[in-house]
């Protein structure tokens, strides 16, 4: 054999080097609707606050109505986890209503809109 292995074999000088146990617990039922609650939320509070901020980026001015509504809405996901109480008007494990949902929308493509049509005036110049 052109190779020689060693006498003692493949050995370790110090023992892995982790503070948690190297096989993660299985999280229970419960834990993992707590965790999928909690991102949505997350990504509730962000969706509404890119909205603000793409608005604000692209100069577009939102209506009192507009700034009222996300401000009530982050703060209703914040205190409630969900920003309406009546089932019938959205998903059971959704943060927002059907029609909250459509008005978030509205106010997005607005700012989007204002996105796009700010380098077609830059062109036109």
């Amino acid at each position: 054999m052109a190779f020689k292995t060693p006498s003692k074999g493949m050995t370790r000088s110090k023992g892995l080097q982790t503070k948690k146990p190297l096989q993660a617990k299985p999280r229970s039922p419960a834990d993992q609707i707590k965790a999928q609650k909690k991102a949505m939320q997350a990504a509730t509070l962000r969706a509404l606050e890119k909205a603000r901020r793409t608005a604000a980026e692209q100069g577009i001015a939102l209506s009192e109505w507009e700034n009222d509504f996300i401000d009530g809405v982050t703060e209703r996901v914040k205190t409630y986890g969900r920003a309406f109480a009546d089932p019938d008007k959205g998903a059971m494990n959704g943060t927002l209503s059907l029609r909250q949902g459509v008005k978030l929308r509205e106010i997005r493509k607005k700012a989007q809109k204002g996105k796009q049509a700010a380098p077609e005036e830059d062109e036109n110049e």
